[in-house]
């Protein structure tokens, strides 16, 4: 009875250790996969990594805008199909474009640029205030929504971009542009709306050069 006894007050004891203490969880999946995801995965550095070893890297495949804005002056539709990134099924789309501007005026969120020299209104305009949008992120075409299954990693990507921008890409230009100067620049314009959007056409710059 006693050696009974012993090994009921050692199962209790076990019991109540792994009621304490379990061995494992049993969690949903998708919730687990979930939790994976946001301890392996951090924007910041992704973001980082992405811009030195990946963005910048790719400045060259951009589009000029001398044959990116007469394309859409034309056809904005076929520009669109033959030039712009669009993610998943968006309405949105992007354009990654390069040049070489004159500035023709300077406001407090954007440096406005004319890059053909036959024209006189605005056909650029560089956006110097804070950035809310996916056009870095989108802009390129490297990065494919289908990789990123959490939206928060992807969204965070974003968010991570747009802060490198304004850290390093804005500050230079904002204290260097002035109305007559030239501005060598490549960057992201995200299509929203073709009405406010196209003309001049939106870019956030990923580099900037003032001459």
């Amino acid at each position: 009875m006693n050696r009974i006894a012993a090994w009921i007050v050692a199962i209790v004891a076990v019991a109540a250790l792994l009621h304490f203490f379990p061995l494992f969880h049993v969690m949903p999946l998708a919730k687990a996969q979930q939790e994976k995801a946001a301890e392996t995965f951090n924007p910041t550095n992704f973001a980082e990594k992405f811009w030195s070893q990946r963005l910048l890297e790719s400045l060259n495949k951009a589009i000029p805008a001398d044959v990116l804005l007469p394309a859409i002056q034309s056809d904005p539709a076929a520009a669109r199909k033959k030039y712009g990134h669009t993610l998943g099924m968006s309405e949105s789309y992007n354009y990654f474009v390069s040049g070489t501007g004159r500035v023709v005026s300077v406001a407090d969120d954007s440096v406005a640029l004319v890059v053909r020299g036959d024209m006189t209104n605005a056909e650029v305009a560089l956006q110097t205030g804070l950035l809310f949008g996916n056009a870095v992120r989108d802009g390129t075409g490297l990065l494919n929504v289908n990789d990123y299954p959490n939206s928060q990693d992807f969204n965070g990507i974003a968010e991570a971009l747009n802060h490198l921008v304004e850290t390093r890409v804005l500050p230079k230009l904002r204290a260097q542009a002035k109305v007559g100067a030239s501005i060598r620049f490549v960057g992201c314009a995200e299509v929203d709306d073709e009405s406010t959007d196209l003309h001049p056409l939106k870019v956030v710059p990923i580099k900037a050069v003032v001459e």
